[in-house]
């Protein structure tokens, strides 16, 4: 693989969301992830995941047959790192927790990502990103005015507060360890990754500058300059004119009237937003990108996932790519001497069991043993 993090060596054991999102951005930077796979793949991972799961090699290890786990631990002598996203302490009753593992190799790091942490009352309950992000404030925060809150997917905390957080997190331990030649444990939690993202706002309200009344700030849909609107065809566009130049041009190119000449007088807001909506109305979407669309408005249509990919701006920048006839992002950010490869589709599991064993030192017929033991197993070749 080519990229920034080329020659690094890392062990993902395969999980759902967070974990895999986390391994896709470290092996899109060229990081070489070896999935490691439950024997008959992980059932619980269908679906989505195959764009999640791409560019790194799939090896099938029983994690509940002695002989697996040693497999294992052996990996780990030859790896920069490891990461996995069982519930605290499932991974010391297998036997491959942090101190057996940094004990095989004690410049390994290894990345824990749960949602509520490894200590604390809640570390060994149950939740998703809904309930991590409601515990940050974040939920809270995102929604319309006398609604109630609004579940943004699951991106504010399996991705952004969770696997994007772990990838940080890992990146910044392999740096370390390249000085200290020492590992160590990352213990990221998507409740609190989710916090982070919530730190303009956390300094907004300190600043009395946001409350707690959702749709009543600039950014959270309250002002009539920083919002989605219906089009003609039932289509959507996006405004976001916050600055006055820009708020000038929207004002222009809308033709809005003196009703709108006071952009922050927040009492306006709900009627402006009512007149503005009548006029984004009359013209369908497409109408209005002609109008606005390259301009200082700050303007966009809002696409579907099947239009996406087809906008002439991300055409033009390659922003998507087609990996084995599936749509999706090419490898972000990009770099100027290190550019990463095209994406490689996912790997079925096991289908790398006995190549990735034996790069790593693996004779074949303990190999051959292992897999006739079920501590491991292959793939049949197609």
């Amino acid at each position: 693989m080519a990229g920034p993090l080329s020659g690094f060596r890392i062990l993902e054991l395969s999980g759902i969301g967070p974990g895999p999102f986390c391994g896709m951005m470290l092996a899109d930077m060229g990081a070489e992830v070896i999935r490691i796979d439950r024997p008959g793949g992980n059932p619980t991972a269908e679906g989505g995941h195959d764009i999640l799961f791409r560019n790194r090699q799939s090896i099938s290890i029983n994690l509940k047959h002695p002989d697996g786990v040693a497999t294992l631990l052996t990996l780990c002598e030859s790896a920069d790192a490891l990461f996995e996203g069982y519930r605290p302490g499932v991974a010391e009753r297998l036997g491959i927790g942090p101190d057996i593992c940094m004990a095989r190799n004690p410049k390994l790091v290894y990345g824990r990502m749960t949602g509520w942490g490894q200590t604390g009352p809640l570390s060994q309950a149950a939740g998703h990103d809904i309930n991590y992000i409601a515990l940050s404030g974040a939920l809270h925060a995102i929604g319309r005015k006398n609604e109630k809150p609004t579940i943004p997917l699951n991106l504010v905390g399996d991705f952004g507060g969770g696997g994007m957080m772990l990838a940080f997190g890992m990146v910044c331990a392999l740096l370390e360890s390249q000085r200290s030649g020492k590992g160590q444990v990352i213990d990221c939690a998507m409740h609190e990754g989710a916090a982070a993202l919530m730190a303009m706002f956390y300094g907004l309200q300190a600043n009395g500058l946001f409350s707690d009344q959702r749709g009543n700030h600039m950014l959270d849909s309250g002002a009539p300059f920083y919002d989605t609107y219906e089009t003609a065809d039932g289509k959507y566009i996006s405004i976001g004119s916050i600055e006055p130049p820009f708020y000038a041009l929207l004002r222009e190119k809308a033709g809005l009237g003196d009703d709108f000449s006071e952009q922050m007088n927040d009492l306006q807001w709900p009627s402006q937003k009512e007149k503005i909506a009548a006029v984004f109305r009359r013209k369908t979407r497409s109408e209005w990108c002609s109008l606005m669309e390259g301009s200082d408005v700050c303007f966009a249509p809002v696409l579907d996932l099947s239009e996406a990919p087809t906008h002439p701006h991300n055409q033009a920048r390659g922003s998507f790519v087609s990996v084995a006839g599936v749509t999706q992002h090419a490898p972000t950010p990009r770099f100027s001497r290190t550019p990463s490869a095209t994406p490689i589709a996912m790997r079925p599991p096991g289908q790398d069991t006995r190549i990735t064993l034996e790069k790593a030192g693996f004779d074949s017929t303990v190999i051959d043993q292992l897999i006739a033991s079920g501590a491991v197993s292959q793939l049949p070749s197609p």
